[in-house]
């Protein structure tokens, strides 16, 4: 395994491969992310970034290659906790009787255990990342009386809420309004730069975030570019000054 500056990666993906029947979604992809790290995965609509994202995380299985989570296959992951993943689509059932402060307290469970009583610290957490996603006046609120975007934003502070050490969010900020990709924005810097945290985002609204990221992944089937913004914008093309360079860029690659 290759080291950077020393360091084991947190996440490390090595020829990894996948296809839903006969054909292939990936074809020998690699990525790899340190420490400390924000990077962007962007691609076509169906380059495979969801997919890639399930495989990272230990949902999907790839049919060759290998995938570590802090050196270890996802699926023997022991502490579960150091990992944040928020999903493209809300996977909470929006009718449940809970309110935005009881989603957001259960992303501690795996860092503190079922057994254990809430601790001071448990509840600073969950506090930080209710404040970091804008939802701090909205803890009380039913989870079923809020927008659709209002419930992604749920997703992230249950993320965040875990203090994790690798975050991956899948499409996080579609239909959030600019406001709130904002304090995302904000809460994301806090992560990696008080925090040491990892954070690889997949979307196509970079805007908030473009001045921020270390490297930005181009995938279509294959990593086709892995390198700093700068770079990318050497070809022409724009992260966050015009809002439809990356997109329409994006979908001519398909």
């Amino acid at each position: 395994m290759n080291l950077s500056n020393g360091v084991a990666p947190v996440l490390s993906a090595r020829g990894v491969s996948f296809a839903y029947g006969p054909e292939p979604v990936l074809e020998d992809v690699g990525v790899e992310l340190s420490s400390g790290e924000f990077v962007a995965l962007v691609g076509p609509n169906g380059s495979g970034k969801s997919t890639l994202v399930r495989v990272l995380v230990g949902l999907l299985t790839p049919r060759s290659g290998t995938v570590r989570l802090f050196g270890e296959p996802p699926d023997r992951l022991r502490r579960r906790w150091r990992v944040g993943y928020v999903p493209q689509r809300l996977r909470i059932a929006p009718d449940l009787p809970v309110t935005v402060g009881e989603v957001v307290a259960t992303g501690r469970l795996p860092r503190q255990g079922w057994w254990r009583r809430t601790r001071p610290a448990d509840r600073a957490a969950v506090d930080h990342a209710l404040e970091s996603a804008g939802l701090a006046d909205l803890r009380r609120r039913p989870l079923a009386e809020l927008s659709g975007g209002q419930q992604q934003r749920v997703l992230i502070a249950k993320a965040l809420a875990s203090e994790p050490e690798l975050l991956i969010l899948d499409e996080p900020v579609a239909g959030v309004d600019a406001a709130a990709q904002r304090q995302f924005r904000d809460s994301l810097v806090h992560l990696v730069e008080e925090h040491g945290a990892a954070v690889l985002l997949i979307s196509h609204e970079l805007g908030a975030v473009a001045d921020d990221l270390d490297r930005v992944i181009v995938l279509k089937r294959r990593v086709v570019f892995d390198g700093p913004p700068a770079e990318l914008a050497a070809t022409g093309v724009s992260l966050g000054i015009h809002a439809d360079d990356l997109p329409l860029w994006l979908e001519e690659l398909a």
